[in-house]
Formats: structure tokens, C-alpha cells, sequence
């Protein structure tokens, strides 16, 4: 009982399903998931990564989320306390969030950036040619505002369980929800007429979005769909991280488990779904299909220009989507600090704010490393899966691609086939609660999910290639 109350736990099941919600509902969702959607012809990828979400994410959420709160123990620690033999798997779990946070305090700078270019009525600035690679190539101002970034996660994570990253969470989520659902509301009444005398509304935009097309769909563009679902789902989540497994350590054991993934679940699906119905029309009404292959320059490139085309009005709305995005980037990457925190606390028996100064050092002096990566240590390198890298595409390339899905492996054949999913079960079920999807849990850990993740690894490595 004295070591639970040194780490601290979640005031209740509310506070538990906010604050997991909270890492879920990040740059994942509303940077990654809507440019991934339009680049796989929209319905189709959304059908898709509703089913895997339900199914593939629904597994490895409570798969996560209950090893922690059997053992109450971080990721570095939590998996040997469920097999001495497999604590492997919590050193690279733990590992994860260690390569990740530099780099997402990074780019969590690029969008601190940009809504201060929106509050300081510069948003015209976010326009011109070359604006954003002329930014991030920068020597100082990508490190102030990277800086910046990290103090306001360092300061959450600083303040503990409750008092920060709940409380936190409880504030933010709502707000970010509302905003959502509001600029999402206002994409859809947009109306542009182009150079060319075409017009296109964004209510057009939400159809190319919502309706799956199956006209020019082969078998090998339906596994790419599918790959990148299932990695989507990884940012989604999440999982593979050891964010799960710190959040679930945190949760009481009164806490309905069940419910609590169900809700974590649909917060998070649903923003990641209207985050692309705010995104994608927008670019639709006034780019085209065209400005939909923007990628993952969709947000720092396509967006400002979309707000520029909307007058006046597109200032506020570009205010508003920075704010969204920057309340989401925020509470993502306190978890991904978290996870790391707890695992020295636990490992080492720190207090947290001796295992929160280490983090933060360290994270420093990296991403510092991640920001000059693009000036003065810049230079490219082919990564196994052919895309062109520097330091900031090979942190998340090794932690993302590999990493990941090798911890997510590891952990589906340790609960499925070694310690069995009774484990799993009995923890769910504690109190006498229902685990209702329990039989697809069993054939889900057991079969389909290392199935998957064995693919998605091949693919990742460019031992397969689907594309």
C-alpha cells in the first residue's frame, strides 16, 4: 500500500477513462489519421479501421490496460511481474516512449508555432512558398518553441497522477471535443469556386470521406489500406508504448475495466473520425483530390492555405484548429513522459520528481539532437521500407515501426499462449463485472492479432512489400 500511494492513482474511474483517453486523442488522430484517410481512398480506410479498431485495438487496449492493474507496476517492471522469464518486453516497451517523446516534443514545437503565427495575426506568413521546410531547417526558433512545448508536458507530468495529469485531463478533453465538433460543423458548409469554375462544397468533401469506393480497389492496395490502419491504430491508442500499461497501474481495482476500455474506445475513435470530417472536406472544398496527397505535410502545408482561402473567417478557424491540435499533442505526449517516469520510479524507487528531472535532461539534450537534424546535422539515409530519413524519420521509424509491433507481438504470445488469457479475464472480470467480448478476446490474442503483427513487422522491415 505505501509504494501504490508514493506513485500515486487516479481519483476514479472517470479520472482513469479522461486521462487514458487524453494519450489516445493526439497528434495521431488529428495529424496523422486524416491524411492517412485521404490517401486510402477515405470510406474504405475508415470501414477498415473501424473493424480492426473494435477487433485488433479492443485486444491489446485491455490486454495493456489490466497487466497494469494486476501488477501495479510500470511497462519496464509490469511484464516480469506477470513471467520473470518475459521482462524483455517491458525493457523494450519501455524503450518506446524513451525514443519517442524527444521527437514529438519536436514537432509538438512546430505546432506551437504555428498557432502562435494564428494568434499574432501572422497566419499569412503560414502561406508563402517554402514557409514550413524554412522553419524547421531554422537553428534557434524550432528549439525555443520545442522548448516551450516540453516544459508545459514536463510541468504536468512534474505535478503527479491526480493533481496533474488528471486534473489536466479532465480540463482539456471536454474543451477539445467541443472544438472539434464545432470546426468540423462549419467544414461541412464551406462552398469554393476555382480558377477553373468548378465548385465543390464540403459537404461533397464529407462524401469522398464517409463512402467507401471499390472501383479502382485490387487486392494488393486493400493490404496496403489495412497495414496502415493497423498502424494507425498503434497512434491511436496508444498501445505498444507502455502508456497503457502505466495508465492501467494507476486505475483502482473498483474500476469497471470493461467499461472503461469501451469508452476509451469510442472517445477515442469517434474524435479521430471527426477530426478527418474537420480536415478533409476543408481541403476537398478547396483543393481537390489533389490537396488530399499532401500527407503528412497535410497539416503544415495544405491547412494554412485552406484557411487562407477562407478570408477572414479562416483566421479564427485556423486559431481554433491550432488550439485543438496543440490541447491534443499536449496530452499525448504527458503520457508518453509518464510512461517513462514510472518506470524509473518503479525500477529504482525514486521519488517522482528525482525520476522526472532525469527524463527531462535527457529529453532535452535529444531533442535538441532531433531539431538540428534538420540544419546543421542534417543528411539522408534509405530506410528498410525505401522512404528517404534523417534523425527525426529514423527515431520514429525504429520506434513506431519495429518497436512497436514487436512489443504488441511479444505481449499477444505471452497472454496468449504462455500465461494464458485467465490472466486477462480474471482481472477484467474482478468485482464481478462482465467481460463481454471475451470470446473474440481469446481468439483475437491468440491467433489474429500475432498474425497481423508478424505482416505489418514484414512490411515495416521491407522483408514484404505491399506497395
Amino acid at each position: 500500500m505505501e509504494k501504490k500511494t508514493e506513485r500515486g492513482s487516479f481519483s476514479g474511474q472517470f479520472g482513469f477513462i479522461m486521462a487514458a483517453a487524453g494519450s489516445a486523442v493526439g497528434l495521431g488522430n488529428i495529424w496523422r489519421f486524416p491524411y492517412l484517410a485521404a490517401k486510402d481512398g477515405g470510406g474504405i480506410f475508415l470501414l477498415v479501421y473501424l473493424v480492426l479498431a473494435l477487433t485488433f485495438g479492443f485486444t491489446l487496449l485491455t490486454t495493456e490496460i489490466a497487466i497494469g492493474r494486476k501488477t501495479t507496476q510500470s511497462p519496464l517492471t509490469a511484464y516480469g511481474a506477470i513471467h520473470p522469464k518475459w521482462n524483455g518486453i517491458g525493457i523494450i516497451a519501455c524503450l518506446v516512449p524513451t525514443i519517442i517523446l524527444p521527437y514529438y516534443c519536436s514537432i509538438g514545437g512546430w505546432v506551437l508555432k504555428y498557432l502562435s503565427l494564428f494568434l499574432t495575426g501572422h497566419s499569412a506568413d503560414a502561406v508563402t512558398d517554402g514557409y514550413f521546410n524554412n522553419y524547421i531547417t531554422g537553428n534557434i526558433e524550432p528549439i525555443i518553441c520545442m522548448l516551450i512545448y516540453f516544459a508545459i508536458t514536463a510541468f504536468i507530468v512534474f505535478c503527479g497522477v491526480e493533481k496533474g495529469i488528471e486534473k489536466f485531463s479532465k480540463i482539456l478533453m471536454p474543451i477539445l471535443i467541443v472544438l472539434i465538433i464545432g470546426i468540423s460543423i462549419y467544414s461541412l458548409t464551406l462552398k469554393y469556386t476555382d480558377e477553373n469554375g468548378i465548385t465543390r462544397t464540403g459537404l461533397q468533401g464529407l462524401k469522398v470521406y464517409l463512402i467507401p469506393d471499390f472501383s479502382e480497389m485490387t487486392l494488393k492496395k486493400f493490404l496496403v489500406v489495412v497495414m496502415d490502419a493497423m498502424g494507425q491504430l498503434f497512434f491511436s491508442i496508444s498501445v505498444a508504448m507502455g502508456i497503457m500499461v502505466a495508465y492501467g497501474s494507476y486505475a483502482k481495482k473498483e474500476t469497471n475495466l470493461m467499461q472503461s476500455v469501451n469508452r476509451i474506445e469510442l472517445f477515442d475513435t469517434l474524435i479521430a473520425l471527426i477530426a478527418g470530417m474537420m480536415i478533409v472536406p476543408a481541403v476537398f472544398t478547396f483543393s481537390g483530390k489533389e490537396g488530399m496527397t499532401a500527407g503528412p505535410g497535410l497539416v503544415f502545408v495544405s491547412l494554412p492555405k485552406v484557411f487562407n482561402e477562407m478570408g477572414s473567417i479562416g483566421k479564427i478557424a485556423g486559431l481554433i484548429f491550432f488550439l485543438i491540435l496543440s490541447f491534443a499533442a499536449v496530452t499525448s505526449s504527458v503520457s508518453v513522459m509518464e510512461a517513462i517516469v514510472s518506470s524509473i520510479m518503479d525500477k529504482f524507487g525514486l521519488s517522482r520528481h528525482k525520476s522526472s528531472l532525469i527524463v527531462i535532461v535527457y529529453t532535452l539534450i535529444t531533442a535538441v539532437i532531433v531539431c538540428f537534424g534538420y540544419n546543421i546535422l542534417y543528411f539522408e539515409v534509405t530506410l528498410p521500407n525505401g522512404t528517404t530519413a534523417q534523425i527525426l524519420d529514423i527515431f520514429d521509424y525504429i520506434s513506431n515501426y519495429c518497436m512497436m509491433p514487436i512489443v504488441a507481438f511479444l505481449t499477444s504470445v505471452i497472454i496468449g499462449w504462455i500465461v494464458k488469457p485467465d490472466v486477462i479475464i480474471e482481472e477484467v472480470t474482478q468485482g464481478k463485472y462482465k467481460f463481454s467480448r471475451k470470446k473474440l478476446y481469446i481468439v483475437m490474442i491468440k491467433y489474429i492479432v500475432p498474425l497481423m503483427l508478424l505482416i505489418l513487422f514484414l512490411q515495416a522491415t521491407g522483408i514484404i512489400k505491399l506497395s
